[in-house]
């Protein structure tokens, strides 16, 4: 464990008390969309037993994966702003590490599982039923969170396993691996080089198999005889691999490129980019566009309107 028991100091986006919490304002609208959003999905696949499948039973694991990946730094950077104060203790930013690290990669690998559900159900329709049984669904959740709860602590053991000398302060609005490994003493990441080498490799099969799942399925959807059959796959497949690909790319340059010394906009904006905007998008993109989705939340409303009278 490193050599020291106190925290950190997270700087945040501004040294202006102002700005700063325009800053927490706004990262404060995108909590509520994205906290809305997601319990809305959760809430009404969970009551309706129309959505009762593979699709929806996914969808339901990614909303409360994304309810938590946002939950792992923003609430933390809208208190300390408000509260001008971005102290944040050892352990506090060792969860924080591990969490989101588990968070991303379970999003990751989620992503991963829903373009195999998706391949299976456009490229081998009748075999649908037979191949995304019960226990493949509750073996590919399983597996989700097993291999991000490995990824977390392979990460904060390799991150917090360093020395750290000098001025505990972290140019960002969340403990950023990539921040923390500056405050080492003699460059001694040797053992986290080597974790994330290994988990940029996972990352990188995981978008070979999202690839060349999409690949075959827009490869049977060019052959579907009904125009409006394409157009639907379409519409539910490509802002699926947006998705994917913004998310892995912004992930990749963050934690890949070189850092220099003094934080950049660039960092800021692709720590926003694969850190808030996914969890808050996920929910419109993948979900609420959906009009089985859409009946269901207003048998939600309906239901609680009743309620209410």
């Amino acid at each position: 464990m490193a050599n020291f028991t106190t925290g950190f100091l997270l700087t945040g986006f501004s040294a202006n008390p102002e700005l700063e919490n325009l800053y927490a304002s706004l990262f404060l609208v995108l909590y509520l969309l994205a906290f809305t959003g997601n319990i809305l999905i959760i809430t009404a696949i969970s009551m309706d037993d129309s959505l009762n499948t593979p699709m929806y039973f996914f969808l339901k694991h990614l909303s409360f994966l994304d309810l938590c990946y946002i939950s792992v730094t923003v609430p933390r950077f809208i208190y300390n702003s408000f509260m001008q104060s971005g102290n944040i203790s050892l352990w506090g930013c060792v969860l924080q590490c591990f969490a989101l690290i588990l968070c991303a990669s379970a999003e990751l690998f989620m992503l991963t599982v829903m373009s195999y559900d998706r391949y299976v159900a456009i490229c081998f329709p009748l075999h649908y039923d037979i191949i995304m049984d019960v226990r493949t669904c509750a073996h590919g959740v399983i597996g989700v969170w097993v291999s991000g709860t490995l990824s977390g602590v392979m990460h904060t053991a390799g991150t917090f396993s360093i020395q750290f000398c000098g001025p505990r302060v972290i140019h960002q609005f969340f403990c950023d691996v990539p921040q923390i490994l500056k405050l080492s003493c003699f460059n001694d990441y040797l053992a986290e080089v080597g974790v994330t080498i290994f988990l940029s490799l996972a990352a990188f099969l995981c978008f070979i198999f999202i690839g060349f799942s999409y690949m075959h399925i827009l490869s049977s959807v060019l052959r579907m005889p009904s125009e409006e059959g394409r157009a639907k796959a379409f519409s539910t497949c490509l802002p699926h691999l947006v998705v994917v690909l913004l998310f892995l790319s912004t992930a990749a340059i963050e934690y890949l490129k070189p850092h220099s010394d003094s934080p950049t906009v660039l960092d800021i904006l692709l720590t926003v980019l694969y850190t808030v905007v996914p969890p808050t998008f996920n929910p419109m993109i993948y979900s609420l566009r959906n009009k089985a989705i859409k009946l269901a939340v207003r048998k939600v409303f309906k239901g609680k309107k009743g309620q209410w009278f």
